[in-house]
């Protein structure tokens, strides 16, 4: 298994992001948003010094971590945002040479359970068409949207959509921050996931806290052991959600703190593999 990060936990800008990589010795990263803007909407001067660097520091992008169908665009928003995202995203995915890009399911506004599951289909099924004309894979999280209201509802959708193009990643810790069980949704679609986040949580009251890989109700140890053993070799990338949450507006502070938290997850991470 290959171990990533989604970086910008780490901090803001691209060097502080890719030296956080260095001190775990990790020469994957995940690329979500850089000065707090997303990849796929820097402007590409932008993008290209943020290539860059990742060359120059030798850094593979595991996965692009796109704001497509994710918690703050409803299933009523215009889907021409998602589309042009995505057709912005593959030639900057393609230089950067990864197949993957984080996708969402369309947090509900207002539809019917039926209206919302035929209008997430029919969206998630054009946005694929575009995906394997490119040769890219859309990875579904299990996070906002009508794919991760339920393990059922993830697979159905999987299933439906049924393309090459169109996977699972699975994020161990968002079930438990939505009352599910990890080892249940795991089980149910083990065999569609292709990229897997590390992220741990459990429930207080109204509350999710977020707590080093292992130490919530995320199941890391036991669904990393099962990865391992069934043969996995992709990828496991830290979310830890300490220091920054951005869903709610919390991003990582300048300066070493956040760097540190992201470091420290990623050497627990580590020693969960290796006990394992």
């Amino acid at each position: 298994m290959i171990l990533s990060g989604i970086a910008d936990e780490a901090g803001k800008a691209i060097e502080e992001q890719i030296e956080a990589h260095r001190k775990l010795g990790w020469n994957h990263i995940e690329i979500r948003n850089v000065n707090s803007v997303n990849l796929t909407r820097v402007s590409e001067n932008d993008f290209e010094k943020i290539r860059g660097k990742l060359d120059e520091a030798g850094m593979q992008v595991s996965c692009l971590g796109s704001e497509i169908a994710n918690w703050a665009r409803k299933i009523s928003g215009d889907f021409k945002t998602d589309e042009e995202d995505l057709k912005r995203a593959i030639p900057r995915m393609k230089k950067l040479n990864t197949k993957y890009i984080r996708v969402m399911s369309y947090p509900n506004d207002g539809m019917g359970e039926s209206e919302w599951h035929e209008e997430v289909l029919k969206r998630l099924r054009e946005l694929t068409n575009i995906a394997e004309g490119e040769g890219v894979i859309l990875a579904h999280e299990n996070c906002s949207g009508w794919g991760g209201v339920s393990a059922e509802n993830c697979r159905t959708l999987t299933e439906e959509i049924g393309s090459a193009s169109f996977k699972v990643l699975f994020d161990t810790g968002n079930p438990p921050a939505e009352g599910q069980d990890s080892w249940d949704f795991y089980n149910t679609i083990r065999k569609y996931i292709v990229y897997v986040h590390i992220k741990d949580s459990r429930r207080e009251g109204d509350s999710t806290i977020f707590t080093l890989p292992g130490e919530g109700a995320g199941r890391v140890r036991d669904i990393v052991a099962d990865l391992k053993s069934s043969g996995y070799e992709g990828i496991l990338s830290i979310e830890p959600h300490l220091s920054a949450v951005v869903h709610e507006g919390k991003e990582a502070e300048d300066g070493s703190q956040a760097s540190e938290v992201y470091v420290n997850y990623g050497r627990q991470i580590e020693k969960v593999l290796n006990e394992i």
